[in-house]
């Protein structure tokens, strides 16, 4: 079963020029313009797909779009008839979308939370440079990873990856060291910290990662960027963006041959990260977070790994 072609990911950014610069100066990608009602929207290819970088106030967005990653487009030669058969709501559609490109709009409470278009192709060629290869996934902060299941292959035929469950567990040890009774050690009952599901669906050349907070009666941590990240952080930052914003698109990460010579490349560019080095990462990865300052407010991240 081959997965549908993803067209464009749309990134909303605080200037679309400045962070198109960095993906052609810094990430080697090529950049195409496009035409999006009255304005122009850069595009940058990359693997099969492309980014699409938004303003906050571009109407084709609708009201209210905020920084990070908005929303998917997939390709189909006749969008319409393929958001029929999908048989998914839409709305505000048919509509102009990139290079006068017709574009239907899905409703996003019958996906899970993530916006999703169809549109014509935009015919790019695919690209890739030293630093990366093609986008790895895009992580999305889901409330059911089952729901998901059922939308995006039941309805919209992309493809079942994989699936596996992340856990942090603390334990915590005391030692009692006497000069007449000797030593002795006492653990204290292990706590599970932070559980999360992660469930990988095929669209294109890359993968949704369905990020699912499987932890109860723990509070999230505060927000950090200063640090390297583990499971415990990892799902405070799902169950707090749920919180303040629902479910929905959370991040996007590039596939690299060297998540550390890539986070070094980024940082003598005079952009900041948050990881130096790889840190271990969903399927058997080491990932490297960038600061989500670098590109207007998206949170990005490499990927190294394997493919089976």
């Amino acid at each position: 079963m081959t997965a549908p072609d993803l067209a464009y990911v749309a990134l909303v950014v605080d200037e679309p020029e400045a962070s198109a610069a960095i993906f052609e100066k810094d990430f080697g990608l090529p950049r195409q313009d496009f035409t999006c009602g009255s304005l122009t929207v850069p595009a940058i290819a990359v693997g099969r797909s492309a980014l699409a970088l938004f303003q906050p106030d571009d109407p084709f967005l609708g009201p209210d779009a905020k920084k990070g990653v908005h929303h998917i487009a997939i390709a189909a030669a006749d969008p319409k008839a393929a958001a029929e058969d999908s048989g998914v709501a839409t709305v505000n559609g048919p509509a102009s979308g990139l290079g006068g490109r017709t574009s239907i709009e899905l409703a996003r409470d019958a996906t899970c939370g993530i916006g999703v278009r169809y549109t014509e192709s935009l015919g790019l060629a695919p690209a890739s440079s030293g630093l990366v290869e093609r986008i790895d996934h895009l992580g999305v902060a889901s409330a059911d990873n089952q729901a998901a299941r059922e939308v995006f292959i039941d309805k919209l035929g992309c493809v079942y990856e994989s699936q596996q469950t992340d856990s942090e567990v603390e334990t915590i040890s005391e030692n009692f060291t006497s000069d007449t009774y000797n030593y002795i050690y006492h653990t204290r009952p292990s706590q599970l910290i932070g559980s999360m599901r992660v469930t990988f669906i095929t669209v294109g050349d890359t993968e949704f990662e369905f990020i699912q907070d499987l932890t109860t009666n723990v509070q999230a941590d505060e927000a950090r960027h200063d640090a390297a990240g583990t499971t415990r952080g990892d799902r405070s930052a799902i169950a707090r963006y749920i919180s303040a914003r629902g479910q929905g698109l959370h991040h996007i990460a590039f596939k690299t041959p060297d998540v550390k010579e890539s986070l070094a490349k980024i940082k003598a560019a005079g952009h900041r990260t948050i990881d130096t080095v790889g840190r271990p990462g969903s399927r058997r990865a080491l990932i490297g977070f960038m600061h989500p300052t670098m590109i207007g407010g998206v949170l990005m991240h490499f990927v190294q790994r394997e493919e089976i």
